[in-house]
């Protein structure tokens, strides 16, 4: 059983598709070696930014290793507490996509269980489900994210919202993003309720439920894949801009963003590295993601497709 799903799946056009874009392949590697440093940045990382006893403040803005003034223990220098650029980095690039995956995974469950009932059940539940969508599209994520995160981190005090910053984090990018997943649902719902299995299931006797989750939907994850994988990269370019205005990540928790916004102050006195090393480290995070994402969305529609 095992063998034969495996087989059908390396013999897949997305397999065939993807063995022949040398684009792909890259834009999976490198995103594929990131996911592992950073999941496995406790074993790899040469110190842990964590623990205090490990850090030294005469150890601050100290350069990368082939600059003049560098210190060998810290290959991509120190930030402004000490801490080892390269560590901290890998601790960072673990949460933010922590941040951004769960993210979406909690934007996909929204927005798959909305598109399914407004695009099936039709009518006034419809055109009410859609124009929700609509206001909220109406407002950028950005936006909405800065209001609620400092409303949240003026009633409940820095000291909490640092404790808490996480959750809070997925829980306002993942709720700020759903209607453009339910969107992408609901046309696709539209489509397929037409077809003659969605009848064959109503003769059957099957319940609406059991119609839209068991039949409809697996025919509704090609387009599913694609924005989620693009959603991702903007969830964490949110969490980054987030950090950076002082309202995602505290200080004592790095993620990317926070580091970009820890090494700002010190960019023009000459300690660039705090910056930049980190904001190229999210670039090519981003990057990456959206590499696949197109690679998604063109296999999925063989019109596009020209690999």
């Amino acid at each position: 059983m095992a063998n034969g799903t495996w087989q059908r799946i390396l013999e897949s056009d997305l397999v065939h598709y993807y063995k022949r874009d040398k684009i792909a392949i890259a834009a999976s590697s490198v995103f594929l070696v990131l996911a592992l440093m950073a999941l496995f940045s406790p074993i790899i990382a040469p110190f842990n930014p964590y623990d205090l006893t490990q850090i030294d403040l005469m150890d601050s803005e100290m350069p990368p290793a082939w600059l003049e003034g560098a210190d060998e223990r810290f290959l991509l220098g120190t930030d402004d507490q000490g801490r080892d650029l390269w560590s901290t980095i890998l601790y960072g690039m673990r949460v933010s996509l922590l941040i951004g995956v769960c993210a979406v995974l909690l934007q996909a469950a929204i927005g798959i269980v909305i598109g399914l009932v407004s695009g099936y059940v039709g009518g006034r539940v419809d055109n009410i489900l859609m124009r929700i969508a609509d206001v909220q599209l109406s407002f950028s994520t950005l936006m909405v994210a800065i209001i609620v995160l400092a409303i949240v981190k003026n009633a409940f005090g820095g000291e909490t919202y640092s404790n808490w910053a996480m959750l809070i984090l997925i829980l306002v990018i993942g709720l700020a993003e759903w209607p453009q997943i339910a969107r992408t649902v609901r046309s696709s719902v539209l489509a397929e309720k037409e077809k003659e299995y969605v009848d064959a299931a109503h003769v059957m006797g099957f319940g609406p439920v059991r119609i839209m989750f068991k039949h409809i939907l697996p025919n509704c994850l090609s387009p599913i894949f694609v924005i989620a994988t693009v959603q991702i990269a903007n969830a964490i370019i949110t969490e980054a801009a987030l950090s950076f205005l002082g309202l995602g990540m505290p200080v004592t928790e790095p993620s990317l963003g926070s580091l970009i916004s820890i090494g700002k102050e010190y960019l023009y006195s000459g300690s660039w590295w705090i910056t930049l090393i980190p904001g190229f480290f999210l670039i090519i995070i981003v990057i990456a993601i959206n590499l696949m994402g197109d690679f998604l969305r063109d296999v999925f529609n063989p019109r596009l497709y020209k690999g």
